[in-house]
């Protein structure tokens, strides 16, 4: 601690005043937190109420006496209380899933085995398969919905983006022309057009005898709407890989597929790293729009906590509920992403 403390003292000071623009910037921040801080911590501390009903909570602090009363519909929305612990489950499925995916010493083909595995269990459940009442889609809501669409569409759609990446690269001109129509035709339309095109237009367009689940069509076209972002973010990393790359593996007798199996995908992957990091948090905050198709997502689950008459009017703590619970997924991204893109860099083999 002695060794590290004065170096740490030193950083701080360079990165802080170590020029004239970051003394004023540090300078203006400090003035700005002074005016935040105090105001923010008398209403979330000083005057906030933690225990008792709505009557006893003023407008003058926090009540986290609602929260309190109201943290399980924000969590898992209007799912059954009695089998709570089936969504309950659903998150800790998608966290081990999410956690093995992270881990480069777990990367194989049982993970890939896995993910399927996990999505048919998480549905499973969702559903209340093996109970005496199935449980509707309408009902289920809060943060399993939210890390359930956003871990299925993300994994779905990376492997359609890769291949609509090589298609873009493709030398044969038809298929080259309708990745990149289709690429273009999806990035610019808004999340939104897309998901009433799964509520609207996508049953007229499926057989009489077909009714996919509205939660189903929603997962369908949200995912092929974020392959198109994910395949320009893989492309990038394809065009950064030398050519010398691909020839040495045609020189070594690799086909394509082995090539870009073997060769090309895994350096193009570790490229773009960040790239799909920044997407997935972006992706994760984009699930909001889901209720614009009635669909219960965390935030929506928050806004709709708020409107109980008994609690009328506690956006505010809902709101904040919701963006720590955001704040700590997409921070833990961040981090995770800056310590996959050193340990790959340095070529590590610890995990």
């Amino acid at each position: 601690m002695t060794i590290a403390s004065p170096r740490l003292v030193q950083t701080l000071r360079t990165g802080l005043f170590g020029t004239r623009a970051n003394t004023l910037i540090t300078v203006a921040t400090l003035l700005l937190l002074s005016q935040i801080l105090p105001p923010l911590f008398r209403w979330a501390v000083l005057d906030a109420t933690f225990v008792g009903d709505a009557t006893a909570c003023t407008r003058e602090g926090a009540c986290w006496a609602f929260v309190t009363a109201k943290l399980r519909f924000i969590l898992f929305a209007f799912y059954p209380t009695e089998l709570i612990w089936r969504p309950a489950l659903v998150i800790l499925l998608l966290a081990a899933i999410l956690t093995a995916s992270a881990l480069p010493r777990f990367w194989g083909r049982p993970l890939l085995v896995a993910w399927p595995i996990t999505i048919l269990a998480c549905w499973l459940l969702m559903q209340g398969t093996f109970t005496s009442t199935p449980i509707a889609s309408n009902q289920w809501g809060g943060l399993p919905m939210t890390l359930f669409v956003w871990a299925v569409c993300f994994a779905a759609a990376t492997p359609i983006a890769m291949l609509l990446a090589l298609a873009r690269r493709s030398t044969l001109g038809g298929i080259r022309t309708f990745s990149v129509l289709y690429i273009e035709l999806m990035r610019g339309t808004p999340m939104v057009g897309i998901l009433y095109v799964a509520m609207l237009i996508l049953p007229m367009a499926l057989p009489d005898a077909l009714s996919l689940d509205k939660m189903l069509r929603a997962i369908v076209m949200i995912t092929l709407f974020w392959a198109a972002y994910i395949a320009e973010v893989i492309r990038a990393g394809l065009q950064a890989i030398p050519t010398g790359q691909r020839e040495a593996a045609t020189a070594l007798g690799l086909g394509y597929w082995r090539t870009q199996r073997l060769v090309i995908l895994p350096q193009a992957f570790r490229i773009v790293i960040p790239g799909m990091v920044n997407l997935a948090i972006g992706f994760l905050l984009a699930t909001s729009l889901l209720a614009v198709i009635g669909i219960f997502d965390l935030l929506n689950a928050a806004r709709a906590s708020a409107a109980d008459p008994q609690w009328l009017g506690f956006y505010n703590e809902a709101y904040l509920v919701v963006a720590i619970l955001y704040f700590v997924i997409c921070f833990g991204a961040s981090r995770y992403s800056r310590w996959l893109e050193k340990r790959l860099a340095s070529g590590g083999k610890h995990s």
